[in-house]
């Protein structure tokens, strides 16, 4: 009988197998191709459309308002909304098959994730221009992003002569399935979010002295939670080793396998392309331009290089979470100037301590993973002092804001107070043995920084 099965399974079943194998490898292939001259289309229409200025001819939308087939530039622009249309159901079919087959290819599945949300913000870009009469620097960012996605395209074309779809058991997806929703919320680490969205808020109600709008605020608060959740997720990706030989992380959702690396690359490569279209379109270029700069900071010098190259890691480092203050000062005044760098600092000087207390208590998870965090490398005693001594420094910044006409009194009292409290939990974790003090140290600070940023938020409302 097993003979026989045998026998079946190589007749029948394995034929059949290989034969769907290649059909999806082909269906790849052929929506990819199918894309590639429906975008090219796309790309010699939308020249023709820039060199005769057809957009002009063509102010309303999503079609043109007035008569349309007495004017041939206004056809010429109705073509090629047309074809935005076309490639984009083309693109849905790409992506909807890439995300059934392809989960595993890291490469394949974040380049056709960027080509949807890059070709969505094209087509929010092309929008906004006609409403704000095609500034020069919307239609440099909408030229680009159209050279990034046919790049991409291209690419991705040609990656897929070299790629075999992997065999799905079920199709789960974050729509049927409630355990993948949680682990891709997971990838995004929302209570450090919260935390950084809290600062971003404070820098925006600071460098503006009032209240934002609603429709602003709430604005940068997604872009600014996009940005930081992506980096979050390929942070993820990247250290996903590290997370496997580490007790804290190791139930992360890479490393334990319920999600592929690839699909949090893919999260987070998408996620950082949507906030900053988000901040060009609905805030401004130089919030933009400091958004991209922290993610850079974060995953690239951080990531990549710092968290494994020196013992100043953290310290260094936080220059990327220091950030997001000054995206919100700029999204609210358009500018930076010398105020706002103290709310960098703080950040800052407030980075070192919160995770060398974290550090002290998961010493040992670090040096199985190689991480040459300051416990590891210098000593226990050596990582106390510098708490201390961070923590002071961070404490006197704080109390020396109000003399440059950041926060007032209610914020001076605030700052006295909690300053104290921090000081008191840095001096318990220098004259303390054991990871209790040091685990309160991590768990006061992330509070402290969250309420000393409200306290500035609360001085400006009174």
């Amino acid at each position: 009988m097993k003979k026989l099965l045998k026998k079946f399974t190589r007749a029948v079943i394995y034929p059949i197998q290989n034969f769907q194998r290649k059909m999806n490898e082909t269906d790849l292939r052929k929506w990819i191709v199918i894309l590639f001259f429906s975008t090219l289309a796309l790309t010699v229409v939308g020249r023709l459309v820039t060199k005769y200025d057809a957009g002009a001819a063509c102010l309303g939308f999503p079609v043109c308002s007035g008569e349309i087939f007495n004017n041939s530039l206004a056809i010429l622009a109705m073509a090629h909304r047309l074809l935005v249309v076309v490639v984009f159901i083309i693109l849905t079919k790409v992506v909807q098959h890439t995300w059934t087959f392809y989960r595993h290819q890291s490469f394949i599945l974040t380049s056709v994730s960027a080509m949807l949300v890059l070709y969505i913000g094209q087509i929010f870009l092309g929008a906004y221009q006609i409403f704000e009469m095609f500034p020069f620097e919307l239609v440099l960012l909408h030229s680009l992003s159209s050279v990034g996605f046919v790049a991409l395209v291209v690419l991705v074309l040609w990656a897929s002569f070299g790629a075999h779809p992997q065999a799905v058991k079920d199709q789960n997806t974050i729509f049927n399935d409630p355990i993948r929703r949680k682990d891709f919320l997971k990838l995004n680490k929302p209570i450090i979010v919260i935390l950084l969205l809290v600062t971003t808020y404070a820098g925006m109600v600071v460098g503006g002295k009032e209240i934002p709008s609603l429709w602003l605020t709430f604005w940068v608060l997604l872009a600014g939670a996009l940005a930081a959740g992506g980096s979050s997720a390929i942070n993820q990706y990247i250290d996903r080793e590290i997370d496997l030989s580490m007790q804290r992380t190791s139930n992360r959702p890479v490393p334990s396998g319920r999600l592929q690396p690839a699909e949090a690359l893919a999260l987070g490569i998408s996620e950082l392309i949507v906030s900053f279209f988000l901040y060009v379109i609905f805030v401004n270029v130089l919030s933009a331009v400091l958004a991209v700069a922290g993610m850079i900071y974060y995953v690239v010098i951080y990531s990549l290089w710092l968290k494994h190259a020196t013992v100043q890691n953290i310290v260094i480092g936080g220059g990327a979470g220091a950030i997001p203050p000054l995206v919100g000062w700029a999204a609210a005044t358009g500018s930076l100037n010398i105020p706002s760098l103290f709310l960098f600092a703080l950040v800052f000087l407030w980075t070192p301590p919160h995770f060398w207390a974290l550090a002290l208590v998961r010493r040992k998870d670090y040096a199985r993973a190689s991480v040459p965090m300051l416990p590891v490398v210098k000593g226990v005693r050596k990582t106390k002092i510098q708490i201390m001594i961070y923590t002071v420094e961070l404490v006197l910044l704080t109390l020396l804001m109000p003399l440059f006409d950041i926060g007032g009194s209610v914020y001076l009292i605030s700052a006295a107070i909690l300053g104290a409290w921090i000081l008191w939990a840095a001096w318990q974790v220098l004259t303390k043995e054991g990871n209790k003090v040091a685990h309160k140290m991590y768990r006061y600070s992330s509070m402290y920084l969250a309420f000393i940023f409200l306290a500035l938020v609360v001085d400006v409302f009174i």
